[in-house]
């Protein structure tokens, strides 16, 4: 369980092994939650097993009226006594079975919420490397599709289960008190249910996994196509996307018809086996009868027995079915559990504990990096390499082509990839030996797609300070030259802005993004291209803002616009990965090449659409 350790560039992701966890290990996941409800377990178990004792009296009681009903004992009294003893007995069945569905169906129902928090809080602990691999379709299977088929094997296959053991076994001591040999005989057919379940249920397994694998496809792919509806009806692509659903749909159902192949055999093998021994006991046992060796009551009861016997063993093939849905579902979560951060893996390789972290902010705060490199998984080449910075409280902007490692910096400055010891300091300490949740809450970061929840707008601001009073959610949404906008929307702060923003701009969304991070005041505010969307003016009339509240700030802003960049104290100059200048604008515009470039581009195209206006 782990990760194979290579020989890769800084940040490389680490190729996960395939983890095939045993029983043991899958019991170990289960163990804490039927620790935890054992007095709820002992208690429906026990109510299961008296509800079996009870069900095997009742061939007992019908033993008993077919004899005295055949010898001519009986009597009016009698045969409403032993139906007494039958009503009674249904009765407690009743309640019992009502109090065992309770107890054990309710467990499988608080194990699968428990599991579903534990996977839900592991996949938030995670790194960015981790849903680069398992995308949001596939985690959605696990805590939904998966955790079913666990909740299922927990619940009525493990009743079934057990059920099927204690009345098969109680069943065939009875069978054999009455007649040996007659039971022996009604059990020979009885291994090719065995040999037949041993055969399927191996080829169930991994049938199963593929349908979890194909399901987990078409929850994806639903999503994304939910979330781009209105990308895919601008492009008037909505029956390519029908198509493409449409196929993964047929791949679903054939996996499951492979699955429903293995569980149509299953079941009536069982149901043959049943038949075969029913035919034997017909047989011999009708013989057993003519010569009075047992009576017919003996022979009626033997049937029942018998036909209690038979419901197990035709139980065999759905609870197998079962069984191999649940383990595989639950190795599935079990991989997902046992997938690790890299960042903490970072920490961990290279022999550190990670420290302490301040319980203050770093006054003022300091970021330096020492050689920083840095390469994405199966990259052909460095995203990063070699860079030497020191960033003290001021504005700087970030410039440089298209895939230059403008992104890529920020991302790792929020510690979203991992990378080696002694490359990149915060407040003076290596970020290896420093909590990433630590590091996160020192920054506010603003992607260049902000990600906005279906609340309100004032829910959106607040997100990382809920307790923020609508004073200070107003100042920032100022700041951000939002807040005339806001008051002209239906409801002001408390319009609805739609699933990712949908009733917003590109502009609006930016600057509420900008709003969220200046309202959560932390010393490093990074603006990775959020300003992309917004007018000139706008733009100049957000950054002026900033200016005003960021005086103790280290503050990024990766930007293409040079009147942007012109505004800042400091301009990074990123090309291929490197740091190739860092000084003013003026300066950059007198002695390096590419910002003179930059420059002449830029007045072109701003000329050329002053013309065309």
């Amino acid at each position: 369980m782990g990760f194979k350790k290579k020989e890769t560039e800084a940040g490389a992701e680490a190729e996960p092994e395939q983890r095939n966890p045993s029983v043991a290990d899958l019991f170990a996941l289960l163990r804490p939650h039927f620790f935890r409800y054992r007095t709820r377990l002992l208690l429906g178990f026990l109510a299961l097993l008296s509800v079996d004792f009870l069900q095997l009296t009742i061939p007992l009681y019908l033993k008993e009226a077919v004899d005295i009903l055949k010898n001519g004992t009986a009597t009016s009294q009698g045969l409403l006594q032993l139906g007494g003893f039958l009503l009674l007995t249904a009765t407690c069945i009743l309640l019992l079975r009502f109090t065992w569905r309770m107890l054990i169906l309710g467990f499988s129902q608080r194990l699968v919420t428990a599991l579903r928090s534990q996977v839900f809080s592991h996949v938030l602990a995670m790194d960015r490397s981790f849903f680069d691999q398992h995308p949001p379709g596939d985690i959605m299977a696990h805590i939904s599709n998966d955790l079913n088929s666990v909740q299922m094997a927990c619940g009525m296959g493990l009743v079934a289960a057990v059920d099927a053991v204690i009345i098969s076994g109680a069943a065939l001591l009875l069978m054999v008190s009455i007649s040996p040999s007659l039971t022996l005989m009604s059990l020979l057919p009885f291994p090719l249910l065995g040999i037949s379940t041993w055969f399927l249920a191996g080829k169930l397994h991994a049938r199963f996994d593929k349908v979890q694998h194909s399901f987990g496809l078409i929850t994806e792919f639903a999503r994304n196509s939910m979330i781009s509806i209105r990308l895919i009806k601008g492009y008037t692509r909505e029956q390519q996307q029908c198509n493409t659903f449409a196929a993964l749909g047929k791949e679903y159902v054939a996996a499951n018809l492979k699955v429903a192949v293995v569980q149509g055999i299953l079941f009536p093998v069982a149901v043959l086996v049943g038949n075969l021994g029913m035919l034997m006991i017909l047989y011999f046992g009708g013989k057993l009868v003519i010569s009075q060796a047992v009576t017919l009551g003996e022979f009626v009861a033997f049937i029942q027995y018998l036909y209690m016997l038979i419901w197990p063993m035709m139980a065999v093939g759905w609870v197998t079915n079962i069984a191999q849905r649940g383990f595989t579902s639950l190795a599935r979560i079990d991989r997902l559990l046992a997938a690790r951060s890299q960042l903490e893996n970072s920490v961990h390789t290279v022999g550190h504990a990670v420290e302490e972290s301040p319980c203050v902010r770093p006054e003022p705060p300091v970021i330096s990096m020492r050689g920083l490199h840095f390469s994405y998984a199966k990259a052909t080449a460095p995203t990063l390499t070699g860079i030497t910075l020191d960033l003290q409280p001021g504005i700087f902007g970030i410039a440089g082509r298209t895939g230059s490692g403008k992104s890529t910096l920020c991302r790792l400055l929020t510690r979203q990839y991992p990378i080696q010891n002694g490359m990149l300091f915060f407040a003076d300490q290596d970020v290896n030996r420093l909590a990433p949740a630590w590091i996160r809450e020192q920054i506010s970061y603003v992607s260049q797609n902000p990600v906005l929840f279906s609340g309100t707008v004032a829910e959106n601001i607040s997100l990382a300070y809920p307790d923020a009073s609508q004073e200070e959610i107003t100042t920032v949404a100022q700041l951000a030259a939002l807040h005339t906008e806001v008051l002209a929307m239906e409801n002001g702060y408390q319009t609805r802005v739609g699933e990712r923003g949908l009733r917003l701009s590109g502009g609006q969304k930016q600057r509420l993004a900008i709003a969220r991070a200046l309202l959560a005041d932390r010393p490093v505010l990074i603006i990775d291209d959020a300003l992309s969307a917004l007018d000139v003016e706008t733009e100049q009339q957000v950054f002026a803002n900033l200016r005003t509240c960021v005086t103790d700030k280290i503050v990024l802003i990766v930007s293409h616009r040079l009147k942007l960049l012109a505004a800042t104290d400091q301009v990074i100059l990123l090309d291929r990965g490197q740091v190739v200048a860092v000084d003013c604008h003026e300066n950059l515009l007198r002695r390096h090449d590419f910002y003179q470039a930059m420059s002449k581009k830029q007045f072109r195209n701003s000329h050329s659409q002053g013309e065309a206006k």
